[in-house]
């Protein structure tokens, strides 16, 4: 898939699975990986700019598998957020959609 298309859904990818409960940074790539082939590199950067823009608040938690986790939680700004992402997402997708059904020839 193309590397810019994964970049910008890859924001939306992260509030979603953020929305429904909070998560740690390589719990994000390994659900995410599971649908849609990305680099453990490209999500880290990403969590530290909505962080930085109070899209995500962050704690530590205990692991019984090592050092303590850093846990990212959505905050109230950042659901509203999602919410303009998730509507915008469904007007391109549609429109996409649209073009694409309207391009593709019946051979």
């Amino acid at each position: 898939m193309n590397v810019q298309f994964k970049k910008g859904v890859l924001e939306l990818c992260v509030l979603v699975l953020l929305d429904k409960q909070d998560r740690y940074g390589y719990e994000l790539v390994q659900k995410i990986s599971e649908q849609i082939a990305i680099s453990e590199g490209s999500v880290y950067p990403l969590l530290r700019r909505l962080t930085k823009e109070e899209y995500f608040t962050t704690y530590l938690q205990e692991s019984s598998e090592g050092p303590s986790r850093k846990y990212y939680k959505l905050t109230d700004k950042g659901r509203m957020y999602l919410r303009e992402l998730t509507r915008e997402w469904k007007e391109f997708s549609n429109g996409v959609n649209q073009l694409i059904k309207e391009g593709v020839s019946d051979e």
